[in-house]
């Protein structure tokens, strides 16, 4: 189990890129009562951890290494210094871009080579020494830029833990995939509107719906979610911005409230957060307004378990900033910052 937290009620862990100043995986101490960050230590070893996972007890961190060659690490999480478990090891996949924990595995999304990788975990949470299967996506879309190819860039699992969900904004799809083998198979794929290059897909807590932020158009998808059946289906496409956009927009983080009632997404370019407000049950999001991050390049967010803080990873600005939350409105009010360069993820422990 992780060890004693003394005066702080939980870890942070944020990525960032080393190749652009990065100190590598920042833990920084929560205030339980404010939501402030303290860093704590940084840990320099990996080349562009970008994106961070935990197992499900919390005391292993799982860093992707966004690379031309492509690796994952474990750390132990035993102090304000996570501890290398093991030796990188590599993914067979190009730029992985983001990672998570399903079913005794570690899987990656790998955008430079569009598959997702499935590596081993074992028992003392370490990893195997190589990708026990690598599933290759297929396809393209008409944005003549960042669709020739495929481009995983999110898989996670859904909320009944039975599926891993694979979204591609090379493809414009999403792919159901069930694990088999040690390898994920493709159980269904589901098509989004052709060059809205979606990014990255949140459940809702109530299981039923989910919700895609896509980078290539400033809108959010939602959908049905089936768990039963493993399947998708597109409702409606709602914008994160209340008008045509001044100049650069790509919506790149989305979360959503634990008790369901909002949905928060970031936007790059714009340099905003966007607030819904969740009406239907879940089916339909309303734009309530926009934020701005208090930095430049918002690349990740990320929720405090009760819902009252909201934290943001900026990549081009080099902070971490994070805010209150309105329990009435979801609006947020900025609450403080600390410098972390090349931020890229933020990830509450």
């Amino acid at each position: 189990m992780v060890a004693d937290l003394g005066g702080w009620g939980r870890r942070a862990f944020i990525g960032s890129f080393t190749a652009a100043g990065g100190p590598g995986i920042v833990t920084a101490g929560v205030d339980p009562h404010s939501g402030a960050l303290t860093v704590l230590s940084s840990l320099n070893g990996l080349p562009d951890p970008s994106y961070l996972a935990l197992s499900a007890v919390g005391d292993t961190l799982y860093a992707v290494s966004e690379t031309a060659e492509g690796a994952v690490a474990a750390y132990r999480v035993t102090g304000d210094v996570p501890e290398p478990a093991g030796t990188p090891v590599p993914v067979g996949g190009s730029g992985p871009t983001h990672l998570s924990v399903f079913d005794g595995h570690v899987l990656t999304a790998n955008y430079g080579s569009g598959s997702v990788s499935a590596v081993p975990v074992r028992a003392d949470g370490t990893l195997a020494r190589a990708a026990s299967g690598i599933l290759r996506h297929t396809g393209s879309g008409p944005h003549t830029r960042f669709q020739q190819r495929p481009h995983a860039h999110q898989v996670q699992p859904d909320p009944s833990g039975r599926w891993a969900v694979s979204v591609d904004l090379g493809t414009d799809s999403v792919r159901v995939c069930a694990l088999r083998g040690g390898g994920l198979v493709v159980h269904r794929e589901h098509a989004l509107r052709p060059g809205s290059g979606p990014r990255h897909l949140a459940f809702h807590p109530g299981g039923g719906y989910a919700y895609v932020v896509n980078e290539l158009t400033p809108t959010v998808t939602v959908c049905r979610w089936d768990a039963a059946e493993g399947s998708l289906k597109p409702l409606a496409e709602t914008g994160v911005l209340p008008g045509a956009p001044a100049g650069d927009a790509y919506p790149s983080g989305i979360v959503v409230a634990p008790d369901g009632r909002f949905v928060w997404t970031a936007t790059r370019g714009e340099d905003v957060l966007s607030v819904f407000a969740v009406e239907g049950g879940g089916e339909v999001l309303r734009l309530v307004g926009t934020v701005p991050c208090e930095g430049d390049w918002p690349r990740d967010m990320a929720l405090d378990a009760s819902g009252a803080f909201l934290y943001v990873a900026n990549e081009r600005s080099g902070d971490v900033t994070w805010f209150s939350l309105d329990p009435a409105t979801g609006l947020p009010r900025h609450t403080g910052s600390i410098p972390v360069p090349a931020a890229s993820c933020v990830l509450l422990g």
